[in-house]
């Protein structure tokens, strides 16, 4: 029976690459000279470290720029609230989405069953598995899954016959 998996996954030293270009950048840009902004990451965070709000920005700007030359899609990214450091100084996590959390697990399998396809989509930990009488069906599915503009990205591997 003809299956396959939904996953969503990033891939840690193209992230570890894009941060280690946006660093040499940061060194060479004037706007940065002589400033305490940085960046470095912990696990499946982001921490950034800048002097003011505009300096801030220009680094998710960066980050982003970064991350897309990577072939990182910006949906990945999920900035938390900033929090004031020391005088005008602001730090800033960024989580990197790993898996597919419950919620968005539930809706897509929600979709699926709504729109009548003969497949069945079940839910296994971070990640979904449709399996189908056809392989026409499985292809269906994912271009359904495709049009649904789910902002996180998801990829479609372990296609089985």
């Amino acid at each position: 029976m003809p299956s396959f998996d939904i996953v969503s996954k990033t891939e840690m030293p193209d992230v570890d690459n894009a941060l280690a270009n946006m660093t040499r950048e940061m060194s060479q840009r004037y706007d940065f000279k002589g400033s305490n902004s940085k960046i470095e990451r912990n696990e499946g965070v982001i921490v950034i470290h800048a002097d003011d709000d505009l300096k801030l920005k220009q680094m998710h700007e960066l980050l982003q720029g970064h991350l897309a030359k990577r072939g990182i899609e910006p949906g990945v990214i999920d900035y938390q609230a900033v929090e004031k450091a020391a005088g005008q100084s602001v730090r800033q996590n960024v989580l990197l989405r790993q898996g597919i959390d419950k919620e968005l697990a539930k809706r897509i399998v929600k979709e699926v069953k709504g729109s009548k396809m003969k497949v069945q989509v079940a839910i296994q930990g971070d990640e979904l598995r449709v399996t189908g009488k056809k392989r026409d069906d499985l292809q269906e599915v994912i271009q359904f899954v495709k049009d649904l503009k789910i902002e996180q990205p998801l990829q479609f591997e372990n296609f089985r016959d």
